[in-house]
């Protein structure tokens, strides 16, 4: 399986673990990688603001991923959001494609309506299966809890992204629950987590984010699996910080879903990037059964 991947711009300038655990499951899995030095900005920052700027950047990374031929991954959920949004809004008005086409011919590129748009987790669960991830299951997690924090803008709007139930999603507890791990029922985990209002109204973004976690925490969860960057910042950063701010309270630590599964696939921690944390999650492995008498330890050096 090939596909083009699409990484926006938090991932490798902020959250660079997350492309690295993804790219080490997907080299596990067979799924090859086809990278576009091209792409830019999805748009979502300004989908707000200039519309058809935000359609626009969509539009050319789509225009640039139907020239590889493949079907297009996307790690982040505000990514894959602002791309399907961008497919949904272009497919009904030829004008303005053919308004987006007079800039995008100037590079040569031309958009149509015809790349397929997923999001890892998708390709995970539906192109992979959970019977293939399980036969690549090394080990399981053994009375591990995990609030599986689904992601607010790949469930909504649901006839736009076609992600997961946006009322009973169950695709992220599915691919949880594969590990080992138990995925707590939590009635906050596809509800927004705050993060878009990081920079604007920081007490309204932190009270969202404590609303959420507090409820993980009340359903017994030990840690949060996240599959987007801007979910992953807003738990391991700014949660921490403002932990130290008052007096290092508890920290529900944050882990992305690649790194999640790639220890239960015995992946090599170095490789899916725990160095990156700054919430502790050295306890994540105490959870894990050693591998064939093989002690795995997180390393921070």
């Amino acid at each position: 399986m090939r596909v083009t991947l699409f990484l926006g711009c938090n991932i490798p300038a902020r959250v660079p673990q997350y492309q690295d655990a993804a790219k080490a499951v997907c080299d596990k899995l067979g799924i090859e990688l086809a990278f576009v030095e091209e792409f830019q900005c999805c748009g979502y920052p300004s989908r707000s603001i200039d519309e058809f700027a935000f359609l626009l950047s969509s539009a050319r990374n789509l225009a640039l991923a139907k020239r590889e031929g493949n079907d297009l991954m996307v790690l982040c959920k505000c990514c894959f959001g602002s791309l399907k949004m961008a497919q949904h809004q272009l497919s009904t008005d030829k004008a303005l494609i053919e308004k987006v086409n007079q800039i995008l011919n100037r590079e040569g590129l031309s958009y149509t309506d015809d790349v397929c748009v997923k999001h890892f987790l998708s390709i995970l669960h539906e192109e992979i299966g959970i019977k293939t991830l399980k036969s690549h299951i090394q080990t399981k997690y053994k009375k591990l809890n995990i609030a599986a924090s689904v992601g607010c803008h790949a469930l909504r709007p649901a006839k736009v992204t076609q992600f997961d139930s946006p009322a009973v999603p169950a695709m992220f507890d599915d691919l949880v629950k594969l590990t080992g791990a138990k995925a707590v029922d939590w009635s906050k985990k596809s509800e927004c987590c705050g993060a878009p209002l990081l920079g604007i109204n920081d007490d309204l973004s932190r009270q969202i984010m404590e609303t959420k976690l507090a409820n993980a925490l009340e359903n017994s969860a030990h840690f949060i699996a996240v599959a987007c960057p801007y979910s992953f910042l807003q738990f391991d950063r700014f949660q921490t910080r403002i932990a130290r701010q008052h007096n290092n309270r508890p920290v529900l630590a944050p882990v992305l879903y690649p790194q999640l599964l790639g220890l239960a696939m015995g992946i090599d921690p170095e490789r899916l990037g725990f160095s990156h944390h700054m919430a502790d999650i050295d306890s994540l492995t105490s959870y894990l059964p050693p591998i064939e008498g093989e002690t795995q330890e997180i390393s921070h050096d």
